[in-house]
């Protein structure tokens, strides 16, 4: 089950370093995707996600996520949840953005 989550860091949304590629319509999580990471992480991980690094998906993944931006396709982007391990396992936060760009949802890969 996901829940809309409030993202609290720091910064303000509109202080991404680029436009958004994409609209991500409501952002939530699950409670697994929540409690695995920090509100600043989050926003960091929303924020490449929102201007095009896919982080570590696989090459056809990303491919994919291009396509997706011109002719509206579901997105995935996946990043590490501790950054100096590598993206796999219980270390892996996924970012998905449905097709029609209405829900962005944070979760951990077992929660799919």
């Amino acid at each position: 089950m996901s829940m809309p989550i409030e993202i609290e860091t720091d910064r303000e949304p509109d202080s991404l370093p680029k436009p958004p590629l994409f609209h991500p319509g409501e952002v939530v999580a699950t409670p697994g995707a929540v409690d695995a990471s920090t509100d600043e992480y989050l926003f960091q991980c929303l924020t490449r996600h929102l201007g095009g690094d896919w982080g570590h998906v696989c090459p056809e993944d990303a491919q994919s996520n291009d396509a997706a931006l011109e002719h509206g396709s579901r997105i995935l982007s996946a990043y590490p949840i501790d950054p100096g391990k590598p993206c796999y396992g219980n270390n892996c936060l996924w970012i998905i953005t449905e097709w029609d760009r209405s829900v962005t949802t944070f979760l951990l890969p077992d929660e799919y």
